[in-house]
């Protein structure tokens, strides 16, 4: 049979000596194998196991049931989620009513370029907006990601050290394992038709496109927030509001003092 992954997360009730060796014993006689194991929340453990013959998952399950000192929450082929909890001993943070966008602060940018590196890997088309306020980190985010997960990153629009706007690719740039950066408010503040026109040849292929400032971009464009198959948030701290007043007070994306590159 081909072997499978599984997540586990158990809340423990009571916290006994041996109660994780008790569940390790009971995998290994289930000939359950336990990949990666981490605390994943305050009184939580997570595992990724793997099983050859699904059954022995259900009688481990079926077994767990019968016990009072630990309660079951997840008991699941793993999700990119889980994948990440047991890597880094916590859950990405998700939007309750806006399923599709994961915050994250400052503090968290080892998880975040973890997490986004994981979804430039997946093939095809993916978009990607990011918000955040300047100097947070995001772009440089985006470029470690992208090191991580072996893909050429490409600037369409970007203030990283100057400010960038390109309204042309050389034969080789239009590459779907290639990802493309962009900043919404660059390119809505300083871009020409030909940029617009080679951002909606880009938009059409099937490659990665991480777009920083996606409510700024979708104002001036025909694109819509829902086109996004997820939204990424990057905050100092937890508290703090994203806005873009302060943008427009400090001229933060006007022409900077370093100049620009347009090509």
């Amino acid at each position: 049979m081909e072997t499978k992954e599984w997540y586990f997360e158990y809340e423990i009730q009571v916290n006994r000596p041996g109660l994780l060796g008790d569940i390790s014993s009971l995998l290994g006689m289930l000939s359950i194998n336990i990949v990666t194991i981490n605390g994943v929340d305050e009184g939580r453990r997570g595992m990724l196991l793997y099983a050859e013959d699904q059954r022995n998952i259900e009688r481990f399950e079926s077994i767990l049931l019968t016990m009072d000192t630990i309660k079951v929450i997840k008991l699941r082929e793993p999700k990119l989620r889980d994948r990440l909890a047991v890597r880094h001993g916590r859950y990405i943070q998700r939007d309750a009513d806006e399923k599709n966008t994961f915050r994250f602060v400052r503090d968290e940018l080892g998880l975040l370029v973890d997490f986004m590196a994981e979804l430039f890997k997946q093939e095809g088309h993916k978009l990607i907006g990011i918000r955040g306020m300047p100097r947070v980190g995001k772009t440089e985010s985006i470029v470690a990601s992208s090191v991580c997960a072996n893909k050429r990153w490409l600037f369409v629009s970007s203030t990283l050290l100057k400010q960038t706007i390109r309204s042309q690719l050389i034969e080789d740039e239009y590459n779907n394992d290639n990802l493309f950066i962009l900043d919404g408010i660059v390119s809505t503040r300083r871009a020409n038709e030909r940029h617009w026109q080679l951002v909606r040849e880009i938009m059409r292929l099937n490659a990665v496109k991480v777009i920083e400032h996606p409510d700024v971009f979708v104002q001036n464009t025909e694109y819509k927030l829902d086109d996004f198959d997820y939204i990424i948030e990057l905050r100092n701290n937890p508290e703090e509001e994203i806005t873009y007043e302060a943008v427009e007070q400090n001229g933060r994306f006007s022409d900077s003092d370093f100049g620009s590159f347009d090509f």
